[in-house]
Parts: structure tokens; C-alpha cells; sequence
């Protein structure tokens, strides 16, 4: 199942055509069925006859697949099954992908349904090889991708690991939330392309001695459907993440780190480079003083004992105090009260461009919250009980009006 912080809903009805290969991993493409049913799209499919031998086209109609096609000429509803995609998809996405389909798209047969269809669709199919290790590897395969990668098909290349039959090596069919995401990314307009922003998200954790260390429990959620979103609208992303950050596409460059210090000096060497920074990550204001090597023993505290903390860097003030006329800056208020003086103060304090706040028991470890948001023209809204994901989509949407 697809993670809740990357279902990002579509706000007009699209389609994506996904056609599914002979292989073991082609049960997995039910998911991506479901995934893209469930943010609004609507999702066609097409069974080659080895599929068919794995699952049975039923198993895609029961998740919202409509219609299912298998093959050419045997469905009378549909006589021009071979061009229907072309005319209805805005996405074609082949998941997974055999050697000898790839090698229909790459030479142009169209002695297949799906290849007919890929052949009638008038933009470049999206392909997630799964395969063998071997036969991936081979000659004539690398040969075949390279020819479909020059004309602009995307391939997300398979995993390493064990495949079905026991060996080793590249072949498994990629991960599926990054086959979901691109199928999305696909669909989208891309008005962030050219944009580089940098993001910071998640905790940090500052030690004290070899086993403790002062921490908080923010989870990275915001700031990761906000890195998605804006990878997905076409900007490079750079994301420095905290530990235990959620996981992020591979299209996004991530950077993890532990410490506030790390996440400050990254952030910082990325910065000069960015158009935007938003800078969403529940850093530590203190640190604790330096303790033992080892494992401080409780023994040694008698009653109990005193910890010195030291004040780290304010990432955002510095990173602001440092902003191009051309950048923008955007922070994070999380505040247990008084949100809309917090956020005001925070805005005038740090020279943000805008402030995101919200309250504590509203955020943490949670999928959706209410925030208020006030940028530096003094526009200002409150969203209400709304998706981390809408509030993303949003904020990247204000952003762009700054």
C-alpha cells in the first residue's frame, strides 16, 4: 500500500493507462491500481496473454480498473481496443515490463495488444522493467532500453535483490511508490520546473553520552509531502532530513543527517544555489554539554544530577539573514498556544517570507492538522482540519504567488 503523506488528490479527472507484463510481480500492479484510484484518477488497464497467466483481469476490474483489455479482437464492446489509450490516457505506464515487450516497443511491433496501444499513444510510455537478473543484464535488453531512453521514455530501472527463482541481482520491479509518484509526476502540471529548493525535515537528535540524546518527536511527515509535492510540480529538490525521516522518491536529492549542527551545515552549503527554502524541520534549539564517552552510569548520579545545555544554531534566522533578493524563505511555527502572535513575532523576527503555524497536539505524528499561515504582504488564512498533503499542495501554491 502507498504511504498517506504521497496521496496527493487530483483536482480534475485524468487517466492513466498502466499495462501489465508476464511476470510474478505483475500482482503488485493491483496496488498501483488501487494507489491511483484512490487520489481520483481514472485507471484503464491492458493484460498481455502471459499475465493472464499469472492473474486473472478480474482481480483489476475489482479495484476500479474500467476497462480491462487482453486481447485484440475478441471483445466486441471494444473494437478499437488497440487506439483507445491513446485517445482517453494522459499517462501510459507499463508495470511491469518484460524483455520481450521492451523489445516490441523498441523495434515497433505490434503484434500485441499492449505494444499496438503503446504504438497509438501519442507521448513516451513509462516503463518498470522486472525481469531476471540475466535477462536484464543482457546485450540486447541494455541495448533495447537504451533505444527507448533516447526517444524520452522514462525508465525506473529494477531493484537489487532476490527474484523469484532464487538469484541474485538486479531485477526486481522498482519500488512501487516510485512507480505511483512518476505516474503522478507524469500527469502534473510542472510549474516549479527550474526551481531548485532546499527542504529540512524531521527531527534531530543531539547526544550526550554513547547511549542518550536529547531528541523530540517530530516525524517528518509535513515536510516530506511538501519535498513530494514540489518534485512532482518540477522543481530539484534538495532535502536534508533528520533521523527517522520518512522515505522520499529517488528523484528527490536526500541528505540525512543527525545532529542540528549537520543539518545546519548542509543546509547551508545548498542554500546559495536554492531559489526557495522551507525549512520545516523540529531542529533542537539546545544541546546537551558533552558527556561521557560510554554509558553514563546511573550509579554515578546519586540523587540525581545537573545537565548543562548550549544553544545551536537558528537554521532559519541564519539562512534568512543570508537570502538573495531573488530567494524566498519560508518557516515553521509549532507552538502548545498563542499560534497567531507566535507566528507574527517569528515572521518579523527571522525575515521570513512566510510562517506556517500550528499547534502541537495538531501535528505531531499526525496525517493532517490545521494551520495559519501569514507571509510578509500581511496575507493570512487558516486551514482547518485539512491533509498534510492539501496543506502541502497549498503552501507551494502561495509560495508561488510571493
Amino acid at each position: 500500500m502507498i504511504d498517506k503523506y504521497l496521496l496527493f488528490h487530483c483536482q480534475e479527472l485524468l487517466q492513466i493507462h498502466l499495462g501489465v507484463c508476464g511476470s510474478i510481480a505483475a500482482y503488485r500492479a493491483i496496488d498501483l491500481v488501487r494507489a491511483w484510484k484512490d487520489v481520483g484518477l481514472s485507471v484503464s488497464v491492458t493484460l498481455t496473454p502471459a499475465a493472464c497467466n499469472f492473474l486473472n483481469p478480474l482481480a483489476f476490474s475489482s479495484v476500479g480498473a474500467d476497462p480491462v483489455y487482453t486481447t485484440m479482437f475478441d471483445d466486441i464492446r471494444h473494437p478499437y481496443s488497440h487506439l483507445e489509450p491513446g485517445k482517453t490516457a494522459q499517462a501510459f505506464i507499463i508495470a511491469p515490463a518484460s524483455a520481450s515487450t521492451i523489445s516490441r516497443l523498441a523495434y515497433g511491433q505490434a503484434d500485441e495488444l499492449l505494444a499496438c496501444q503503446a504504438l497509438a499513444f501519442s507521448g513516451q510510455p513509462i516503463i518498470a522493467p522486472a525481469m531476471n537478473p540475466n535477462m536484464w543484464n543482457h546485450p540486447s535488453t541494455q541495448q533495447n532500453i537504451k533505444i527507448l531512453q533516447d526517444r524520452g521514455c522514462i525508465v525506473i530501472e529494477p531493484e537489487q535483490g532476490r527474484v523469484a527463482c532464487g538469484d541474485e541481482g538486479q531485477g526486481r520491479l522498482a519500488d512501487l511508490r516510485d512507480i505511483y509518484l512518476i505516474g503522478l509526476k507524469s500527469i502534473t502540471p510542472q510549474d516549479f520546473a527550474g526551481l531548485r529548493i532546499l527542504i529540512t525535515l524531521g527531527p534531530t537528535r543531539e547526544p550526550w553520552d554513547g547511549l542518550r540524546f536529547w531528541s523530540n518527536p517530530a516525524t517528518g511527515i509535513m515536510g516530506a509531502s511538501i519535498a513530494v509535492a514540489a518534485w512532482m510540480r518540477g522543481a530539484e529538490v534538495h532535502a536534508v532530513c533528520g533521523p527517522g525521516s520518512p522515505w522520499l522518491p529517488l528523484g528527490i536529492h536526500r541528505y540525512s543527517v543527525t545532529t542540528a549542527l549537520q543539518m545546519f551545515e548542509v543546509a547551508e552549503s545548498i542554500w546559495p544555489t536554492s531559489d526557495i527554502g522551507i525549512f520545516v524541520a523540529a531542529v533542537a534549539d539546545f544541546s546537551p554539554e558533552k558527556g561521557p564517552e560510554g554509558k553514563f552510569k546511573k550509579d554515578e548520579a546519586g540523587d540525581g544530577f545537573t545537565l548543562r545545555f548550549i544553544r545551536n544554531t537558528d537554521i532559519l534566522q541564519k539562512l534568512s539573514n543570508n537570502k538573495a533578493r531573488n530567494q524566498k524563505v519560508v518557516g515553521f511555527a509549532l507552538e502548545s498556544e498563542g499560534l497567531e502572535q507566535a507566528v507574527q513575532n517569528k515572521l518579523y523576527v527571522k525575515k521570513a517570507d512566510m510562517i506556517v503555524g500550528n499547534y502541537i497536539k495538531d501535528s505531531v505524528a499526525s496525517l493532517s492538522g490545521s494551520v495559519f499561515i501569514l507571509d510578509r504582504n500581511g496575507h493570512e488564512a487558516r486551514w482547518e482540519a485539512m491533509t498534510k498533503t492539501d496543506i502541502a499542495w497549498r503552501i507551494l501554491s502561495w509560495i508561488k504567488s510571493l
